[in-house]
């Protein structure tokens, strides 16, 4: 184990420190009383690891709450009665479309008018320095089913990705027992078959050079124009493929900057020899008429269109991709199939490191309203239903015995009338989410690879295990941890740094612009937009915050 990993334990055990004595003593330390039965009769409600929270008296929460319109917030769903039944408690909900949700957070919180818990939070750095938000790294003491889910799958520097630069963090993620499977190809395994690929045997170890001998077989083979036409603009397929190069593009593109674990320092990728063999591998799969050059700039349904009809026979997405592909096929007897992701320099790598999802700020009013006390207890039931296994479990499935039920080895099965993810589609008349208010995205997210995999139809479950089986994590890398003003002068460095660098990328690889000639040219344009500028403040940053994350 290495030096960062083992400090993970060390920085824990710091952060609940620091919540003991940021908290300080108070009137009552019945909130802190060992109690091997789970009950603070004083304060009227269960709490604990293995127990089901419950309020001895009615209480209600204010809380945001992001309306999906895939299942649009209904009132009589069973998930509200059950939650109280259960807990004793009720929600005073702020609803608010999804669309209009970032906005209207950044409304509230800012007039200081938010309520108590703000979920679905993917970013809350715009927050911290407005001091509505509370630093929660202080309070994660009192909630022991997220503190046992840190220890026991180890978390700890997994949460450093949130730390800030007081070393605090200000919101709690949902947590996965695993990294998941992510975007990948789905590919016509049938066609592949054909055309002489064995794509099961080859895919535990193949690399870029391999699905690029593996597309050129099936262009042979077919005669197609192009073997693979992308959505998403291609942005997935960059940063897919990025990784194995170890450097950033598409959706990952991020800052450009990579961690170096032996230097102990930052390097900006996306201009090292490496990012040149990464442009040239992918202009040769558009040169070789093997990727559609139109990726890049079609819309998501001409590409899914050009797969349906059997024009095409590879399509980046994630495994709904495959469900949804499955009956739009015109060729009733394709076979779909989701690939582990090639290999690349880097080695054979999982591409998702990441185990947090989004999560829930929590709003000074509610410390300030409610007292410590009863803050803690809000805690503590957030801590049940956001983070306990029967919480997690209600939250995804409902309760057992009205929604699904167990079978002998103890999975998870839904009952035949209700539908959810591509199970029961045939018999499901009612849909899990849309009709019941189970399996939303404000309260349905995180937990054990058991609940995870609970949710997967059997191939996406194959698909996970073939990862988990042929490829191997990869680190996670530090974060920078500037102040507010730091943030700024590096935005103000990234953003137009990164846009040349995102346009760069699309001549070089479609040819717009020659790779070997433009080279030169380009490297020197990237430092003259600030790249050494970028990465000296992240460096200097790094070394005045090492301490805090372990180096």
């Amino acid at each position: 184990m290495n030096k960062f990993s083992n400090f993970g334990k060390i920085a824990l055990a710091v952060l609940l420190a620091a919540g003991t004595a940021a908290c300080g003593s108070s009137d009552s330390d019945t909130a802190n009383a060992p109690d091997p039965e789970g009950k603070q009769e004083a304060q009227g409600y269960t709490y604990g690891v293995g127990k089901t929270f419950h309020s001895d008296e009615p209480v209600t929460y204010s809380m945001m709450f992001s309306d999906n319109e895939a299942y649009p917030y209904q009132a009589d769903w069973p998930f509200w009665s059950s939650l109280k039944e259960k807990t004793n408690v009720s929600f005073d909900l702020s609803i608010t479309a999804r669309g209009e949700y970032e906005n209207q957070k950044a409304l509230v919180i800012n007039s200081g008018d938010a309520p108590y818990i703000i979920p679905k939070t993917y970013d809350e750095s715009a927050f911290v320095a407005g001091g509505q938000i509370v630093p929660i790294s202080e309070w994660t003491q009192y909630m022991p089913n997220y503190t046992e889910a840190v220890e026991k799958w180890g978390m700890a520097d997994d949460l450093k990705a949130k730390l800030r630069e007081d070393g605090k963090y200000y919101v709690l993620p949902g947590m996965w027992e695993s990294a998941g499977g992510g975007y990948s190809y789905v590919i016509r395994k049938d066609i592949f078959e054909a055309a002489g690929v064995d794509v099961k045997t080859l895919e535990s170890k193949w690399t870029y050079e391999d699905f690029y001998e593996a597309l050129k077989k099936v262009k042979a083979y077919t005669g197609a124009d192009y073997v693979w036409s992308d959505q998403y603009e291609g942005d997935s397929t960059l940063g897919i493929t990025g990784v194995a190069y170890g450097v950033t593009g598409g959706w990952g593109l991020a800052n450009g900057v990579k961690f170096d674990e032996d230097k102990k320092a930052f390097y900006f990728a996306d201009s090292t020899p490496e990012f040149k063999e990464y442009l040239t591998y992918l202009n040769k799969l558009v040169k070789d008429g093997l990727l559609d050059p139109e990726s890049f700039t079609q819309d998501d349904e001409s590409a899914r269109a050009k797969f349906y009809k059997g024009e095409t026979f590879v399509i980046n997405g994630n495994y709904q991709t495959l469900a949804d592909s499955m009956s739009k096929m015109q060729d009733k007897n394709s076979e779909l199939y989701m690939v582990v992701q090639p290999g690349g320099p880097e080695g054979l790598l999982q591409i998702e490191n990441s185990r947090l999802e989004n999560g829930i700020m929590i709003s000074q009013n509610a410390l300030k309203e409610l007292g410590k006390e009863d803050f803690i207890k809000m805690l503590r039931f957030i801590d049940w239903l956001w983070y306990s296994d029967e919480g997690q479990t209600f939250a995804l499935w409902g309760n057992e015995g009205e929604t699904y039920t167990r079978d002998d080895s103890g999975k998870i099965v839904l009952n035949p009338d209700i539908s959810y993810n591509g199970l029961n589609a045939d018999t499901g008349k009612k849909k899990l989410n849309v009709d019941l208010g189970y399996a939303g995205g404000v309260f349905a997210y995180g937990g054990s690879d058991e609940l995870h995999f609970s949710k997967m139809t059997e191939g996406e479950q194959d698909y996970m295990e073939r990862i988990k089986k042929y490829r191997e994590p990869r680190p996670i890398q530090p974060p920078i941890m500037a102040t507010t003003d730091e943030a700024e002068e590096m935005n103000l460095i990234s953003k137009p740094l990164m846009d040349y660098v995102d346009t760069m990328t699309l001549k070089f690889i479609t040819g717009q612009e020659d790779l070997n000639a433009g080279w030169d040219a380009y490297v020197a344009q990237v430092q003259a937009n600030g790249a050494d500028r970028y990465v000296q403040t992240a460096n200097d940053i790094f070394n005045r915050t090492k301490e805090k994350l372990g180096y």
